[in-house]
């Protein structure tokens, strides 16, 4: 999730899990050379579909495209004073409340956006890097998450994800035994925050599909006697996991995987075949111009999966949330329309949603995850290190 920079795009609360070639930056383009350059470079258009004019003349759009020709211009995107300042420009611009459907915006104005996307994304990879260096450097890391400029929002995020959880769960069942978060980065802080402050119980399975980044969340949890225990991080591409992920009670999609619709499709269709019946699918989100740092999500694009509700946060936390439940039925791939959907629920993401129902105990029969008399041994070797780059 950006929220500023030092930029936390909280999505990784913001988790890199896409093809590392299709995170980098598009290719430089040269500064222009006077600003009547730039505006026409990126803004100006023809009037053929009826949209141009919301691209020339709406001043948001208009600043977003000069905040893309400098940002893509930088020579790099490594947390700096230039990389920070321009990025907090960007995403304060885009926090207000703003009627901009991004899909009617002209091509001109649709391929800053996907390049904008890519580019925060990179940002998002090197900004949690950073920290999490940082971080591993503590005797004790986990003691220590404050120091990360936006760890309130992931704490803040995390408890609105928990709560809409927790509406959507059956009348009095059992907290989740077991959740996947897919696309989990180097500074895996929506599985820490939820471990720690509302599932103590549960165990959490952490994909990415940079090796490197595993390994720096793995040594953030390994001192921690307790999430030693329930973090499992492994290492791939998640479209190569099929069985597994029907043994999860709930996925977390973060936003940064799949960063084109087309991407995005295939992650969500094939949770879709593999998760179990009934299991819930948290996909993060974005709305209005906040859609020019995520991708967006939208109940059509949920095929095999009942749509819940959705949520968008109206503060500083950028992501949006998409509830969903894996149907049951032969016809994984048909979207119907939930018929007792939630509306769509808009506010501040530190607002107290909804109260904790009952408990009862989950049906699933889950292996204890580890061995009580070594627990550093299994989650150690859970860090498939075999770094698919697919």
């Amino acid at each position: 999730m950006i929220a500023g920079f030092n930029v936390n795009i909280v999505s990784r609360s913001f988790s890199l899990n896409s093809n590392p070639q299709t995170n980098s930056a598009p290719t430089k383009k040269q500064k222009p050379k006077t600003e009547e350059n730039k505006e026409t470079r990126v803004v100006s258009v023809s009037d053929r579909h009826g949209v141009d004019m919301v691209c020339e003349e709406d001043p948001l759009v208009k600043t977003i495209c000069e905040l893309f020709v400098k940002i893509s211009s930088l020579e790099t995107l490594t947390p700096c004073n230039e990389v920070n300042t321009l990025l907090t420009q960007l995403v304060l611009a885009c926090i207000p409340p703003h009627p901009v459907d991004v899909s009617a915006l002209c091509s001109e104005v649709q391929d800053v956006r996907a390049k904008l996307i890519r580019l925060c994304g990179q940002a998002e990879g090197l900004l949690e890097a950073h920290y999490s260096a940082l971080l591993g450097s503590f005797d004790r890391p986990l003691d220590q998450l404050s120091v990360f400029p936006y760890y309130t929002n992931y704490l803040k995020l995390a408890k609105l994800e928990f709560d809409l959880l927790t509406h959507h769960l059956p009348t009095h069942a059992s907290p989740p035994a077991r959740i996947a978060f897919v696309g989990s980065g180097p500074l895996p802080l929506t599985s820490l925050v939820l471990a720690a402050n509302h599932l103590p119980n549960t165990a959490f399975h952490n994909y990415d599909i940079d090796a490197a980044a595993n390994s720096m969340a793995l040594n953030l949890v390994l001192p921690d006697p307790d999430l030693s225990r329930r973090f499992f991080f492994q290492t791939g591409d998640i479209m190569d996991v099929t069985a597994e992920l029907g043994g999860y009670d709930v996925i977390f999609l973060a936003a940064l995987v799949g960063m084109v619709e087309e991407e995005k499709a295939k992650v969500i269709d094939h949770l879709a075949e593999f998760m179990a019946p009934g299991a819930i699918l948290m996909v993060r989100s974005a709305h209005g111009a906040r859609a020019f740092l995520y991708p967006v999500v939208e109940p059509g694009d949920l095929r095999g999966f009942e749509f819940l509700s959705v949520y968008h946060p109206t503060d500083e936390v950028i992501n949006s949330v998409v509830v969903a439940k894996k149907k049951h039925g032969q016809d994984t791939l048909s979207m119907t329309a939930a018929t007792n959907a939630e509306p769509v629920l808009n506010g501040p993401a530190s607002e107290k949603l909804l109260a904790v129902s009952g408990k009862k105990r989950c049906e699933m029969v889950v292996q204890p995850l580890l061995d009580p008399p070594n627990p550093y041994e299994n989650i150690a070797e859970k860090l498939a290190i075999e770094d698919k780059s697919s």
